[in-house]
């Protein structure tokens, strides 16, 4: 068991599978030692959840969960990106969290702490990240919450 897939066991976290993509694009992309992670969302049951509007249907608690959910997501694609060995996470350098926004709602800095704190959790100072976190008015199937990635991976072997 890599380290990172322990310090997730000890966080009482499990990583779901990596999901495919719903259109035509790919789940990531590698280029040199970067990766790109596409727009993760979360899923309960295999179907996305929440869903609904940020400061109506969804409340703040339980988007930053859905965030968080969104985090383990893009962990589950980096192991896929990254050979299978989570350790190759070097670094996570960029989140992108956008929250599905109910009119006047202005909190999406709080609802995206859920995956940026994860994010700290599992990989320590090496998890702090520059980050966007942005309201918008709807997003795919009507998820609450969708958040991308940008990591940095370490040489294979």
């Amino acid at each position: 068991m890599s380290k990172i897939e322990a310090r997730l066991s000890e966080l009482g976290l499990t990583l779901p599978e990596a999901t495919a993509p719903i259109a035509n694009y790919v789940p990531f992309t590698v280029t040199g030692t970067t990766v790109y992670i596409s727009g993760q969302v979360p899923r309960k049951d295999g179907k996305i959840f929440p869903v609904g509007q940020v400061g109506d249907a969804v409340s703040v608690q339980d988007a930053q969960a859905a965030a968080k959910n969104c985090m383990l997501s893009i962990l589950a694609q980096a192991k896929a990106a990254a050979g299978g060995d989570l350790d190759r996470i070097a670094r996570v350098l960029r989140v992108t969290g956008y929250v599905n926004s109910a009119p006047g709602f202005g909190d999406q800095p709080a609802v995206i702490n859920g995956a940026s704190d994860l994010a700290v959790e599992v990989f320590g100072e090496a998890g702090r990240h520059a980050r966007s976190a942005v309201g918008v008015a709807a997003l795919p199937g009507g998820a609450a919450v969708e958040v991308e990635a940008i990591l940095e991976l370490r040489a294979a072997g």
